[in-house]
């Protein structure tokens, strides 16, 4: 997403609990920081450079809370029903807002102080992507020798042209080049696939 991240606005959150504000109050507090209105009440589509804006479906769900708590509605459904309405797919945006709802649902709950609950919960977020951030660092190198050896193989045929080697003719004209040529190919697609998976597995990409 664009803009400052959810983590951000938990922390937000549970320091305006910890500063008195009202939690009927929070929101309203929130819009003030990350929306640019017009005389409508809508967000311009220039946002002003002076303040950070939030992408337009956390926008859309920070609004929908904004009125729940305006008419004393339950905020925790004001989120997830926007999330599903702005989110056409469960990323991880989608799930952080549903995160920080039965954030509020929890603390209803067990009559824990909603300001600790969400310190926690901006306490998770920010490890989750320390994690994250640590994950991509270590595969930067399982990435780039899959790019290597994918094309290993075209600058092997290179090298043969630049020694004076015809590998080409080889290849395409004789029965065995064809069927190494053949077989190159799948080893190499089949490789590529699978080392692909490798990485996305590892970086957690594709986890619901």
């Amino acid at each position: 997403m664009q803009g400052p991240t959810l983590t951000l606005v938990v922390q937000q959150l549970a320091a305006l609990l910890r500063g008195g504000r009202a939690p009927g109050w929070l929101w309203d507090e929130l819009w003030t920081v990350y929306s640019a209105p017009g005389q409508n009440g809508q967000r311009l589509k220039e946002p002003i450079p002076s303040k950070a804006v939030l992408s337009e479906s956390s926008a859309a769900v920070l609004a929908s809370a904004r009125a729940a708590a305006a008419t004393g509605a339950p905020v925790a459904e004001a989120i997830r029903r926007a999330v599903s309405t702005v989110f056409p797919a469960r990323d991880k945006e989608a799930r952080t807002w549903s995160q920080l709802a039965a954030c509020f649902d929890i603390a209803e709950a067990s009559g824990c102080p909603l300001a600790d609950v969400l310190t926690r919960f901006a306490a998770q977020l920010e490890a989750e992507a320390d994690a994250d951030a640590a994950r991509q660092t270590a595969l930067a190198g399982p990435k780039a020798t899959v790019r290597l050896l994918t094309w290993l193989p075209l600058m092997g045929l290179g090298l043969g042209v630049a020694l004076g080697v015809d590998p080409l003719a080889t290849l395409l004209g004789t029965p065995p080049g064809l069927a190494a040529l053949t077989g190159g190919a799948i080893l190499t697609v089949t490789g590529r696939a699978w080392s692909a998976r490798l990485v996305s597995a590892a970086a957690g990409e594709g986890i619901p």
